[in-house]
């Protein structure tokens, strides 16, 4: 099925804004790196590991991805991004492997002249992220079940 990235973090390329971590990652740096005199507002949005879902308790999970074409697609969002909204610049990280409760799961942030643009250029990169890379979640229950979950169609997700 989906094979998950065992480097500690993977970018496509030097200029890549989208990247898998296997690894705990500082936001401070991806948020420095976002700094810009262009940039009036700056917008983040970071996803956790939560201890329930669909009323069932959550006692951890792992995240596997199909890496390049998973790096792939999540260079697309980042481009449309960047294409769609007035910002400056975005970046995205998401965590493949295992994760505790609590953990940070994935995190974007986006630069850009005014607040309303950040904004909605982050939602945009968390939905299609969510909607369309090719990263999946099994999350492990406290009933002892497991369950694979997928990449949702864009009306379905949340």
């Amino acid at each position: 099925m989906a094979h998950s990235d065992s480097s500690a973090s993977r970018f496509a390329a030097p200029e890549a804004r989208f990247a898998l971590s296997a690894v705990a990652f500082e936001i401070a740096p991806l948020r420095a790196g976002l700094l810009s005199d262009q940039a009036g507002a700056y917008a983040s949005f970071e996803g956790w590991v939560r201890d329930h879902h669909g009323g069932r308790a959550v006692l951890g999970l792992r995240y596997e991805s199909y890496a390049e074409l998973a790096l792939s697609e999540g260079e697309k969002v980042l481009a449309e991004a960047r294409e769609r909204f007035a910002i400056v610049d975005a970046r995205c990280v998401h965590r493949v492997g295992d994760l505790a409760i609590g953990e940070l799961a994935v995190w974007v942030g986006v630069s850009a002249a005014h607040r309303d643009a950040a904004f909605a250029a982050c939602r945009y990169i968390i939905d299609e992220t969510k909607a369309r890379v090719p990263i999946w979640k099994h999350e492990r229950y406290a009933d002892g079940d497991a369950d694979w979950l997928h990449p949702l169609p864009p009306a379905a997700g949340s």
